[in-house]
């Protein structure tokens, strides 16, 4: 049986997080020592591609990738302004890596942008009914359990092309780790040329602008100091950038990169200035 992971903005409930396990577990062919996960993500397919592409990097690098499925429900329809039938989403579809992980769910907006260029193949799987309030429970479950049990040939799927994924262009914020550093779409590649360590780098995110040293890494300048740098996310050889302040934490106010920039949400986007 394979491991699954559900990357969705409501896994920080538990009860949530039960339902949907149950569900899964109830399509199971045996359920006894199933391993599902959870990670909690925001209403931004941005924030959700980061995270999709690196759960599979770090399956790929440290895991078993052809015993692994990913799972995300990022569809916050927000260019959606009248009432819809049946709670109808975007399009699921099923994308196998060329590492062999299999990742489900709407193809909405950027959910899979990050990880397209490690696209094998894609599927929509048009055997999900529309109906159902809560799809991660009542419409994907089954597709998830199909695919933990090795079933996706018993899938009836169409392939389409990977041009379906959209480009991300643009640098953003692909996420706020819990010590408010702020994790970027900026590769090390983007600076390449550009700045070298030392450099001062403008700044403009949610309507703030900041100057940034370019540094090595997060201790590379000094306590207090608002640095950009290779940070913990993304391809070995080449790194997403980092913003934030070096704190020891025992300051009155230990501001980091999320309150320098007055709390952004995650998906905002970012200027280099």
């Amino acid at each position: 049986m394979k491991s699954l992971y559900v990357i969705a903005d409501w896994a920080a409930d538990s009860l949530t997080r039960a339902e949907v396990k149950i569900a899964v577990e109830g399509f199971l062919k045996d359920s006894k020592g199933s391993n599902i996960s959870f990670i909690s993500s925001t209403p931004s397919t941005i924030h959700t591609s980061f995270l999709i592409a690196q759960l599979a990097l770090d399956v790929e690098r440290y895991g078993q990738p052809l015993e692994t499925v990913i799972f995300q429900n990022s569809d916050p329809r927000l260019k959606v302004y009248e009432a819809t039938r049946n709670t109808e989403g975007t399009t699921p579809v099923i994308v196998k890596l060329k590492s062999g992980i299999y990742l489900l769910g709407p193809n909405c907006e950027y959910d899979f942008s990050l990880v397209k260029d490690k696209v094998e193949e894609i599927f929509v799987y048009k055997g999900i009914k529309v109906h159902g309030q809560f799809h991660s429970r009542d419409l994907y479950s089954r597709v998830c359990a199909h695919l933990m049990d090795y079933l996706e040939d018993e899938l009836e799927l169409d392939e389409i092309s990977v041009d379906e994924i959209p480009d991300l262009t643009g640098f953003y914020i692909g996420h706020i780790d819990n010590f408010g550093n702020i994790k970027t779409t900026i590769r090390q590649e983007d600076f390449k040329g550009k700045y070298e360590y030392g450099d001062l780098v403008g700044l403009k995110i949610n309507n703030v602008t900041k100057k940034a040293k370019f540094v090595a890494n997060l201790f590379g300048g000094t306590p207090g100091e608002l640095v950009i740098y290779p940070g913990s996310s993304g391809a070995p050889d080449n790194r997403f950038l980092e913003i934030t302040i070096w704190r020891h934490f025992t300051e009155t106010v230990p501001t980091t990169g999320r309150e320098e920039f007055n709390k952004p949400r995650v998906g905002s986007v970012i200027e280099l200035l």
